[in-house]
C-alpha cells in the first residue's frame, strides 16, 4: 500500500461489483470485507460520521494533534467523508484516504486524495512519506491482524506522530441488564454475527482490545476514552437523547448490513431465516422499554518522539476520565407514566421497511 503502487489506478475490474440478496459488495479483494458498499450502506457510513462528531462536540479527532501536521492517512476511508472534512479543517495537510471500494466522491478539497487499496497489503510508503497522524474508524470486522496493523502504522508515523482508532463495541447491552435477558433476539443476533466474523478470520468485536494492542506495538501516551451511547431516546439527558435518536437509526441500518452476508455466506443460513432474525432484532431496537445501549471507544497513542519505532512503550499510569463513561439516566416510572414512551415512528429519521414476520428462528448447529 502506498501513493504510487497499483492501488492508485482504478481499473474497470474494481467496479465489477458483487450483487446478492439485494445488496452490492466490493469486487477488489472480494470476500475480505463482508459489509456492502451500495448507496444504502454509504448513507449508514455518513450517519455514523455524524454520530462520532456529535460525541466529540463537532471535532474529528480525540488525539492532541499538531495544527501544523503535513501528512495524514485515513484507513478504510469508506465514503471519504472524514478525510474530506479533515482536509477542509487542515488545508495545509495532505490527506490520503484508502479503501477497498471506490465509493468516494469526485469532488474533494485539493489537499485530499483517495486510493483503492487493501490496508492489509504491504505498505510501500518511503521514509520521507511518513505521516503525522493516522486515523481509522468503524473498522471492526475488516482487519485480520490488528497487532500487525498497529505496528505498520507505528513504523509509518513520524516521531511524535499520532495513531487513533475510533470504533464502537458490537456488544449491545441494556440498562441494568448487561446479559440482555430482556432482549433475547438481539443477544442471539450479536452472537451469530460475531461468530460469522470470527470464522471469516476478521473478528468484529475488537474495540475494547485496541488500547492493549497499541501499548504492545510500542506507542506512548496511549489513552482510551469510553462513551456510552443509548439506542433510542429513553434517557432523560437532552444531549444523549439527540445522539440516541441518530444511533437508533444507525443501528436499524446496521441490521441488514451486518447480517445478510455473514449469516448466509459463512453460517449457511437461508435468506428467509436471516429475515426472521432481522425482524426480531428490529422489533427490540425500536422498543424504548428495552433501554438498549452500546459503547463507543476513542483510542489513541503516539510514536515515541526520540525512540525507535519498535521501542517498547507503556501507557501513562492513569488515563484522563472518559467524558461519557457514565450510565445515561433512565426515566423513572413516574416520568414514564406522565410522559409515556416515545413512539418508534417519532424517533426514526426515515422509514425502515421490516422484512418478514416478527417470529424468531430456532438456533441450530451450522457447519
Amino acid at each position: 500500500m502506498g501513493d504510487d503502487d497499483d492501488g492508485s489506478s482504478i481499473t474497470s475490474s474494481i467496479y465489477s461489483y458483487v450483487y446478492e440478496n439485494g445488496r452490492r459488495y466490493h469486487a477488489y479483494r472480494e470476500g475480505n470485507y463482508l459489509l456492502p458498499n451500495d448507496a444504502e450502506e454509504q448513507e449508514r457510513l455518513d450517519l455514523s460520521h455524524h454520530i462520532f462528531r456529535l460525541q466529540l462536540g463537532g471535532a474529528l479527532h480525540f488525539a492532541p494533534i499538531d495544527r501544523n501536521l503535513k501528512r495524514v492517512l485515513d484507513l478504510g476511508t469508506g465514503t471519504g467523508i472524514w478525510a474530506i472534512d479533515f482536509a477542509d479543517e487542515f488545508p495545509n495537510a495532505a490527506v490520503i484516504g484508502c479503501d477497498l471500494s471506490p465509493i468516494q466522491p469526485q469532488w474533494r478539497p485539493p489537499n485530499c486524495s483517495f486510493f483503492v487499496d487493501d490496508i492489509e497489503s504491504d505498505w510501500t510508503y518511503a521514509r520521507h512519506e511518513a505521516f503525522d497522524y493516522i486515523h481509522g474508524r468503524g473498522m471492526g470486522g475488516s482487519v485480520s491482524d490488528w497487532p500487525l496493523l498497529c505496528r505498520r502504522s507505528l513504523e509509518h508515523l513520524n516521531p511524535g506522530g499520532w495513531f487513533e482508532i475510533q470504533d464502537y463495541d458490537t456488544a449491545i447491552y441494556a440498562y441494568n441488564d448487561p446479559d440482555l435477558e430482556t432482549a433475547p433476539r438481539t443477544r442471539e443476533w450479536q452472537v451469530l454475527v460475531n461468530l460469522a466474523a470470527e470464522r471469516s478470520g476478521r473478528t468484529m468485536n475488537v474495540a475494547h482490545r485496541q488500547k492493549q494492542w497499541m501499548i504492545e506495538a510500542g506507542y506512548q501516551d496511549v489513552h482510551e476514552e469510553v462513551v456510552q451511547v443509548p439506542i433510542g431516546t429513553w434517557t432523560k439527558d437532552p444531549r444523549l437523547k439527540e445522539i440516541g435518536t441518530f444511533q437508533l437509526e444507525h443501528m436499524l441500518s446496521c441490521i441488514p448490513a451486518f447480517t445478510l452476508a455473514p449469516l448466509t455466506r459463512v453460517l449457511n443460513y437461508t435468506v428467509d431465516e436471516v429475515r426472521l432474525i432481522m425482524a426480531g432484532v428490529r422489533a427490540e431496537f425500536t422498543d424504548p422499554k428495552r433501554r438498549l445501549m452500546t459503547k463507543f471507544r476513542f483510542v489513541y497513542g503516539r510514536r515515541p518522539p526520540h525512540a525507535h519505532a519498535h521501542a517498547h512503550a507503556h501507557a501513562p499510569s492513569h488515563s484522563p476520565p472518559a467524558p461519557g463513561d457514565v450510565l445515561p439516566a433512565a426515566p423513572t416510572a413516574e416520568e414514564e407514566r406522565r410522559d409515556g414512551p416515545p413512539s418508534p415512528d417519532a424517533i426514526r429519521i426515515r422509514n425502515v421497511r421490516d422484512i418478514g414476520s416478527q417470529e424468531t428462528v430456532d438456533s441450530r448447529n451450522r457447519p
